[in-house]
């Protein structure tokens, strides 16, 4: 059933790529100032990324515990949208995260296993009308393989934290190489008064199997003409291509989520996935004439029915240039 489902949503994947690339219209038909010009060379046009940690939220480290996520952007210029055309604007993001149970040392039965994880995707993004899509592959890889468990156990020596048993890591979820697929869909609806509201829903088939759906909230102009992608984990959104806007924004949103299947719950270990996963999250950004910043929390709601609680993690991105 499961692998029925992933392949129904790499079916619809592929189609809505190629359904948005029959409606692209030719570059030679495009308005001055209306996507972009094609004698344009395409280039880098943009850099980001967040760095999330339990540590930064609620001071513990469980569970979806930490991860650094990060975008490069090509394309044809930046005009404050994306533009129509499928491949003209095209993000790589490559991923690194670390899930692991409660106690490093001596897990509750029943709690989650330790799992590292590296993707790296190639995600287009379009805007038509006040619609916007964007679609992604790649490959998600899982395991000793990733070495992230070496790194945990680096990091907490040199911080003097409880590193993962033996016995903790020798249960970790193992080497596995996976297709990605992604896929959301977004319409920005300007409320007025700096105000603006982005109902969303996305897809994933790969590591996890999933439907998602919600909505984001944001107050303030800054980061309004730049193009801002979602993280996997929180669902925060940061800025892959700076726009010009300056000032503050604050944005509080949520979604909530069927998950399918998970290779970080197998349901062969006996883990039983919470039939709903909930998130709700705010954030502050603020950007000026040569530098910007982000802070934001987010409340991740159970995964399992053997987690205890839920849990809060924090986002920062601190981008100065001299």
């Amino acid at each position: 059933m499961i692998r029925q489902i992933a392949a129904a949503l790499a079916a619809a994947l592929v189609f809505a790529a190629q359904a948005l690339a029959d409606e692209s219209p030719e570059p030679a038909a495009a308005e001055p100032g209306a996507g972009f010009p094609a004698p344009l060379e395409r280039s880098r046009i943009g850099y980001g990324r967040l760095f999330t940690n339990d540590f930064l939220g609620d001071g513990k480290d469980r569970w979806r515990t930490g991860s650094v996520v990060s975008s490069r952007v090509w394309g044809y210029g930046w005009d404050g949208a994306a533009p129509a055309a499928f491949g003209d604007l095209l993000e790589l993001r490559v991923m690194g995260q670390i899930i692991a149970p409660a106690k490093l040392s001596a897990p509750d039965p029943g709690d989650r296993p330790w799992a590292g994880m590296l993707s790296a995707g190639l995600h287009s993004h379009m805007q038509r009308g006040s619609a916007e899509y964007a679609l992604g592959a790649g490959l998600v890889a899982t395991g000793p393989q990733t070495q992230l468990d070496g790194f945990q156990d680096w990091l907490h020596d040199l911080l003097s934290a409880p590193k993962p048993s033996d016995a903790v890591l020798a249960a970790q979820i193992p080497d596995r190489v996976r297709p990605l697929l992604t896929a959301e869909a977004a319409q920005t609806l300007d409320l007025g008064a700096g105000a603006s509201l982005r109902p969303f829903a996305e897809v994933r088939a790969g590591d996890e199997t999933l439907l998602r759906a919600g909505a984001d909230l944001t107050f303030g102009s800054a980061g309004r003409d730049a193009l801002q992608v979602r993280d996997p984990v929180t669902g925060q959104r940061y800025r892959a291509v700076q726009g010009s806007r300056q000032g503050v924004s604050f944005t509080i949103g949520g979604d909530m989520a069927y998950v399918a299947d998970s290779v970080y719950l197998p349901e062969s270990r006996g883990y039983r996935l919470t039939p709903r996963r909930d998130r709700l999250r705010a954030g502050l950004s603020w950007q000026g004439e040569g530098a910007s910043a982000f802070y934001g929390l987010t409340w991740l709601g159970r995964e399992f029915e053997g987690q205890a609680e839920s849990q809060l993690t924090g986002s920062l991105r601190l981008n100065l240039r001299f």
